[in-house]
Formats: structure tokens, C-alpha cells, sequence
């Protein structure tokens, strides 16, 4: 499923676009509430999003896929956006000390190597951050929203994509627990719903939101005359 970058830019300006950005924002800092001196790369649309570390960090980019669309961004600064292919990113390898990825895992076709390219690019002790449609949540079965396109994820599936991409989960938590409706009246209604959602744990919230770290080493069965037996070895990426 295609979304484009008109409509995001169209969904975040719309009231309950505004509240999803505030209640995603807060999840963001609350995993990372500093990024002094770090490089920081947005993949998908997150450019309602990178603002935030734009006072602390180093550098910060925005990485769109080519079939989303690419905007300017900042609006009022040098521009640091750019249309990528989301398996081919124009960075160096372990450049990247922070990779943001919002409307990005589930519109893409190539998840494994979406992942694996994240991984090449992140330094050793970066992290990743994925904020992805529950499968289980009300904003996967709306269209009305960007949450609703593309495939949305079960835990475990994101644990077992993570794994085989060489990430280790380290931190779980959701968020939009509100349902997607528009009335402006009900929106005021988000912080008893993200409340009431994450004291007990419900189950239908909108998004995951996981934090990975990158496996450096992996085991590498070699094979001898005698016996195999597991070494450890820097991991790579095959290109193919």
C-alpha cells in the first residue's frame, strides 16, 4: 500500500493528526530524552518528529522512500531531507548513532533488508526506534489514517523480524490508545484514554513503539576436520 507524502502532511495537520504527533512525541522522549552530540536519521515520514533533537544533535536527517514522495525539511533552514531508496541509504556504514522509522516497517515491501540496512548503518552501541500499527488496534482498521495502510505487526512478528535483522528488542511500550475519530469534542478525552490504556495494559492500543540495539557479533558455525563448533565473528550484510 502506497501512502503519500501530501496526505501525510495533510493527516498531521488535521486535529487528530495534531494529537497523535503530541502523544508520539512524548513516547519518543521518553525513550530518548536527550541526543546531545548524536547523529540522528528519520526514515519514513518523520518529520513531525525530528524537531525535537534539532537544539541537541549533532546532525539530523530525513530519509523518505522514493514511492512516498520527498518534502523540504526544515522549512526555514538548510535542507536535510531527501528521497532515498529505503534499502540503499546514502550514508557510510556505523554512521548513525539514532535511526527514527515512522509510516516506514509496514509500507515497505522489503522489511528484511529495510532492517538489515538500518543495521549496516548504525554505529555500534546505536539504537533503533520503531513505531509501527498494532495489529491488534483500532488505527489499523481505519483508512482515514496513515496508521491504517501497509501491514501492521504483532509483537512477536516485530521481535522475530528484529532478531533475524540482527537487533535485540530492549524496550517495549504503545501509545493511541484513543480511537481515530475527528470529532474535536472526543479528542479532548486523549489523556484519560492514554491513561486509563496504559495503567492496565490494554491490549487495542494504536501503535508498538520498540527500541532496538544492534548485535555487533553473531555465531558462525566453521567447520574442521574434527568438529564444528560456533565462533564468534563481526557480522556482515550480504549485498547480494
Amino acid at each position: 500500500m502506497l501512502v503519500d507524502v501530501v496526505d501525510l502532511r495533510s493527516f498531521y495537520a488535521q486535529p487528530v493528526g495534531v494529537v497523535a504527533r503530541r502523544l508520539l512525541t512524548q513516547a519518543i522522549r521518553e525513550r530518548w530524552p536527550r541526543a546531545s552530540g548524536m547523529t540522528v536519521a528519520g526514515l519514513g515520514y518523520t518529520t513531525p518528529y525530528l524537531g525535537i533533537f534539532g537544539e541537541e544533535a549533532d546532525r539530523t536527517f530525513a530519509f523518505m522512500p522514493a514511492r512516498q514522495g520527498v518534502i523540504r525539511w526544515p522549512s526555514a533552514d538548510l535542507c536535510r531531507s531527501a528521497l532515498v531508496d529505503e534499502t540503499q541509504l546514502p550514508l557510510p556504514d556505523a554512521s548513525m548513532d539514532r535511526v527514527l522509522a515512522v509510516h516506514a516497517l509496514e509500507l515497505t515491501y522489503y522489511a528484511p533488508d529495510f532492517l538489515r540496512e538500518i543495521w549496516r548503518v548504525l554505529a555500534a552501541n546505536g539504537r533503533l526506534l520503531l513505531i509501527v500499527p498494532n495489529r491488534r488496534g483500532v488505527w489499523a482498521r481505519s483508512d482515514a489514517t496513515p496508521f491504517g495502510q501497509g501491514r501492521p505487526f504483532s509483537r512477536g512478528q516485530l521481535t522475530e523480524l528484529l532478531r533475524e535483522a540482527l537487533f535485540t528488542p530492549v524496550g517495549w511500550s504503545e501509545a493511541l490508545w484513543i480511537p481515530p475519530v475527528t470529532r474535536v469534542p472526543f479528542l479532548r478525552s486523549t489523556i484519560v484514554w492514554e491513561r486509563i490504556g496504559r495503567s492496565l495494559s490494554l491490549p487495542f492500543a494504536g501503535v508498538h513503539i520498540v527500541e532496538a540495539t544492534k548485535q555487533v557479533f553473531r555465531p558462525i558455525p566453521v567447520k574442521s576436520a574434527k568438529r564444528a563448533r560456533p565462533m564468534l565473528m563481526p557480522a556482515t550484510i550480504s549485498r547480494g
